[in-house]
């Protein structure tokens, strides 16, 4: 069981949901993700009791809700989160999200494993370290994207 903090579970947060990462799409960093390369790292998070945060354009210092469900599929890293409102720049995305103005997520992650396709030279990830997921002006996989529920 994944624990929520309270004041976020509430009807006045608006919900998001999307793939955080699409598999086998090579993207602007010139990676692609393998389907399971998310298996360990999710483990992971589901022991720890708590899910990865949900940032601000990869910034640390600016959370802006909590990501309540995460797991991978045939197309990828897929999550559904709670933003939280209040916190200035949860307001902010909340109303960007809902005018269509910001809707890429991207992944903050550690390579674990990898190999390079000798015919395109994209670097294949077989297992990452997922560390955050953040809703972003430009996310690195054009597929990866968030939609306000």
């Amino acid at each position: 069981m994944m624990t929520q903090h309270p004041s976020l579970v509430t009807a006045r947060n608006p919900m998001i949901s999307g793939y955080a990462s699409v598999f086998r799409v090579v993207d602007r960093q010139n990676d692609a993700i393998a389907p399971g390369a998310f298996s360990k790292t999710l483990s992971a998070w589901r022991r720890f009791g708590k899910w990865p945060p949900l940032l601000w354009q990869h910034d640390p210092k600016t959370p802006i809700g909590i990501w309540t469900h995460l797991h991978e599929d045939e197309t990828g890293l897929y999550g559904e989160g709670k933003l939280a409102l209040g916190v200035r720049r949860a307001d902010e995305a909340s109303i960007l999200l809902k005018e269509g103005m910001i809707d890429h997520l991207s992944i903050g992650f550690r390579t674990l494993k990898a190999t390079r396709d000798p015919k395109t030279h994209a670097r294949l990830l077989l297992d990452i370290d997922l560390l955050e997921i953040s809703l972003v002006t430009f996310g690195a996989n054009s597929r990866a994207v968030a939609r306000a529920v």
